[in-house]
């Protein structure tokens, strides 16, 4: 099989048609030159130059393999240039999955800063729970997962990334609707659109804890895994719920929100986290670098 250095040695003198000056173009001297030529002529079993001591000129089948040559040393510094981006960083692919919260509020910007400066990477991505992120993230199937605080994975490490509040959401003709801040003891008999205990953990038991600081007992009487779900349970009516404070930007023209009541017990827990989680045995290099533009909020990010 030819070599790359024959391929380069028979291009420079097909183009310059005078060994010297492809020698020189190819900074080494003219005998080791001729040799790669007799080389590839063997190799391939076919004379690619006629030689006289007045001119270089193509054979036919030099002709024949004048654009070949040229299309495999092109794709040959494309590869080289592929692979050094991928090791880098600055090409390759990274999975990223996300609950449907942080697909509207976390995953926007992190897209945009990693068109910005990763341009090359491709993000595939998958709208998951918080507990079918982690088990991703332990298989290798996600790269980073924007998540919820849930019990830690062996090898998964994470980090806080964003801060919000749950605030309660309402049908338009609930009882409750009007302004200002309403306290946890207001909810008590409401019927509650609750999260799932299976799939959104996290959000089911700072509920409860926030029924419970303020004394009160939720009539729980709908659950569901996702917020939007929620959502759209308040919207048709079937009560109220509470969901983080982003939420208000997607959420339908049907419900209307109101804040908690900043009560001693309830300021101090009314704190919904978002972390980004990977396993810390992921070698992607483009993983890595992803994670470093997070450590570093953009101009219009505020961190953690």
């Amino acid at each position: 099989m030819f070599s790359l250095i024959q391929l380069q040695s028979f291009v420079a003198v097909a183009e310059e048609l005078h060994f010297g000056a492809a020698a020189e173009r190819l900074n080494m001297t003219q005998p080791p030159l001729s040799r790669q030529i007799q080389l590839l002529e063997k190799e391939l079993r076919a004379p690619l130059f006629d030689r006289t001591s007045r001119k270089v000129e193509l054979t036919d089948a030099g002709r024949t393999l004048l654009p070949s040559a040229r299309q495999i040393l092109d794709m040959a510094v494309k590869t080289e240039l592929d692979v050094r981006r991928v090791a880098t960083g600055e090409a390759g692919s990274v999975t990223i999955a996300y609950t449907a919260i942080a697909g509207q509020s976390a995953l926007p910007r992190l897209l945009r800063r990693a068109a910005d400066e990763q341009p090359g990477v491709s993000l595939i991505l998958r709208e998951l729970v918080s507990t079918d992120q982690m088990d991703g993230l332990v298989k290798g199937t996600v790269d980073i997962g924007l998540l919820r605080p849930i019990v830690a994975r062996p090898g998964v490490v994470s980090r806080p990334l964003m801060r919000d509040r749950l605030v309660i959401a309402l049908p338009a003709d609930s009882e409750l609707s009007g302004e200002g801040a309403l306290p946890v003891r207001a909810l008590e008999g409401q019927p509650l659109m609750m999260y799932s205990t299976a799939e959104a953990r996290y959000f089911h038991d700072l509920v409860l804890r926030l029924f419970a600081s303020a004394g009160a007992h939720p009539n729980v009487t709908q659950y569901a895994s996702q917020v939007p779900a929620l959502l759209a349970f308040v919207e048709a009516g079937l009560g109220l719920t509470l969901v983080p404070a982003s939420a208000q930007s997607f959420a339908p023209a049907g419900v209307q929100f109101r804040e908690l009541e900043p009560s001693r017990g309830v300021k101090d827990l009314n704190r919904v986290d978002l972390e980004v989680a990977w396993n810390e045995n992921n070698t992607n290099p483009a993983v890595r670098r992803l994670l470093e533009l997070l450590e570093t909020p953009a101009e219009d990010e505020s961190p953690v």
